[in-house]
């Protein structure tokens, strides 16, 4: 598949309707800095914006193989958002999956086939003890090698390649790419023994935590060096929160309250203070550990992708009660808790359209 991406820079550009993207912009920071005097924050454009050419479907694959593809795939979703006049902020990530801190440690790259349009992840490393102590002894890993290096690449070729377009370059965010967190990173390059090894090998797993944490400053100031950061705020997912960095604490779901204080609050803390604050994402079931993240300081909002499957009651306790943003939550949970009378202090945001996360 070949094809000039110049033609769908250009639909782009001409689309973008400046007084629409400032007020967007200024709503989200009204909430984001909780001025908000609403119950539901749910964003929209004032009017849509269709495209006036047919923009391709580039599947994952492709666009981890050619950058063209990949800033075409990207930039679709800015495509959708003005002409569905949706809240989400334009934003473009260097896509690659979960695998790009893990790939800087040697972990084998794992691509589904193309049928399935799913990003790449990691092989956990094979030979267990041996082989961390030896990662250890090394320290932080070169950064422009394997998807760390793709990466980095991209997010260079993204300011080159929005430079001549000035509606894209001021209204199109990029953002930083999936780092996940420490405790994710380190179960892709562990595997489920993880699980295991915090009661049987502590030692190690905090030593692994400590030289990922490490790994994980480095690359983000490698970034933040290329692509500049908005200000004290942060795009992520089409969404906006105070802050600089979104965390994964996606494994946690896994782990007892106890084991979350113990190995993965210290690190996740320690990215919020380097990186003056942020926000933190977790899939599946949290509500066991949501009162240690709220006692985290410089922690302003929470993405949670299966409410469904959490007490709201106690989420809500630890999250909008005490001023953090849930950012992200579907429509017809906000609606009903409302319809329920339960307050949430305009501290929450509802997508008005399903677009955005996951990308």
């Amino acid at each position: 598949m070949t094809f000039e991406k110049e033609k769908y820079l250009d639909d782009l550009e001409k689309r973008i309707d400046p007084d629409q993207e400032e007020k967007l912009f200024h709503d989200w920071i009204t909430f984001a800095d909780g001025t908000f005097d609403g119950e539901l924050f749910i964003p929209k454009r004032d009017r849509t914006a269709l495209p006036a050419v047919e923009w391709p479907e580039v599947s994952v694959n492709q666009a981890v193989d050619d950058k063209d593809m990949m800033v075409v795939q990207q930039l679709a979703t800015c495509s959708r958002a003005l002409g569905e006049a949706s809240g989400d902020l334009l934003c473009v990530r260097a896509n690659y999956g979960t695998g790009i801190l893990p790939s800087l440690f040697g972990a084998e790259l794992f691509v589904m086939d193309e049928k399935y349009n799913t990003l790449p992840t990691v092989n956990p490393l094979k030979e267990g003890r041996e082989e961390f102590e030896v990662l250890l002894e090394k320290g932080v890993p070169h950064l422009r090698q394997s998807l760390g290096g793709k990466t980095l690449e991209m997010g260079e070729y993204f300011i080159e390649v929005m430079a001549g377009y000035s509606n894209i370059k001021k209204y199109v965010y990029v953002y930083h790419p999936d780092l996940q967190g420490p405790i994710d990173i380190c179960e892709l390059l562990w595997g489920w023994d993880l699980f295991l090894a915090v009661s049987e090998q502590p030692d190690l797993v905090t030593a692994l935590l400590e030289l990922v944490t490490d790994t994980y400053v480095c690359f983000m100031k490698e970034w933040d060096r290329i692509v500049s950061s908005t200000d004290e705020y942060c795009v992520h997912w089409s969404m906006l929160h105070k802050g600089h960095i979104m965390l994964r604490d996606d494994s946690a779901m896994n782990f007892s309250p106890e084991m979350f204080s113990e190995f993965i609050r210290p690190y996740d803390q320690k990215l919020l203070d380097e990186f003056g604050g942020g926000a933190i994402h977790f899939c599946g079931k949290g509500d066991h550990f949501i009162s240690f993240i709220a006692e985290m300081d410089h922690l302003y909002a929470v993405n949670m992708s299966q409410p469904e499957l959490n007490d709201l009651g106690i989420i809500f306790q630890n999250t909008v009660d005490k001023g953090i943003k849930l950012i992200g939550m579907p429509l017809d949970v906000g609606r009903e808790v409302i319809a329920n009378g339960r307050t949430l202090h305009g501290n929450m945001h509802c997508r008005s359209t399903q677009q955005g996360l996951g990308r």
